[in-house]
């Protein structure tokens, strides 16, 4: 398996990074022309909503507490987004964004690869989950604790991204039951079951902390339990490479 590290070295998920993309993908509507100002602005807000969302839920937090923090004007934060919930659905479609950028391509070429092989592939999607909710805690962190208060179009998003990393999942287990490497009778439902265990080390991640447990160990846990409820088998021996 691959470490947190190796991750992070192969995608860059940095405050900045993820704003210029913010900024991509808002053109139309955010009215700062210069981008390095652009995007230094919006990590500011950006940085100080999830840290006020978390500290005191993002619909009890005030566009004015939002200024006071950011140290940015009302106006300054006018030129970015026209109300609370365009800020909101910026943040969500950075996580959806994250989460099709890096869980929907997995690499090719390597050896076992993910790509052709479902247990690899299954392997892969466990420890880039947890790795990816690790590198942006705060932003899945917010996109879990806000979503019974989204807007319709948020939630409706945030449905229909966790349905669909369930379905990479479910397609990879029943990939896994054709190629006789799982054993699974309804890989829809097995894969409904296993992301809350993804979702459990960034939503409870203090207390797996306490444990001592690194996001490296948590996927190799939560990996050898989904391979054993799955009934992993062995390797036919026709797919086994010569010495």
């Amino acid at each position: 398996m691959a470490s947190l590290r190796e991750f992070q070295d192969r995608y860059d998920l940095s405050m900045e990074a993820l704003c210029r993309r913010i900024l991509d993908r808002h053109q139309a509507t955010i009215r700062v022309r210069k981008p390095a100002v652009a995007v230094a602005n919006l990590a500011r807000i950006i940085e100080t909503t999830l840290t006020l969302a978390n500290r005191k839920g993002f619909h009890s937090t005030s566009l004015r507490d939002l200024a006071e923090q950011s140290g940015l004007s009302m106006g300054a934060l006018y030129a970015y987004f026209d109300s609370k919930d365009t800020l909101l659905l910026m943040i969500l479609g950075q996580v959806v964004g994250a989460v099709e950028e890096v869980l929907e391509r997995p690499p090719a070429g390597s050896a076992p690869d993910p790509a052709a092989d479902p247990v690899t592939r299954l392997r892969w999607l466990v420890e880039t989950h947890v790795y990816l909710t690790e590198t942006m805690h705060p932003w899945f962190v917010f996109a879990y604790m806000e979503a019974k208060a989204f807007p319709r179009e948020g939630r409706d998003l945030a449905v229909a991204s966790e349905l669909a990393t369930e379905r990479l999942i479910a397609d990879t287990l029943a990939a896994g039951v054709r190629a006789g490497r799982f054993r699974v009778d309804d890989a829809t439902m097995t894969a409904a079951l296993i992301k809350p265990l993804l979702q459990d080390w960034y939503v409870k991640r203090a207390k797996h902390r306490r444990r001592g447990l690194t996001p490296e160990r948590y996927a190799r846990a939560v990996t050898a339990f989904v391979e054993t409820a799955v009934g992993l088998q062995p390797a036919s021996p026709s797919l086994t490479p010569a010495p």
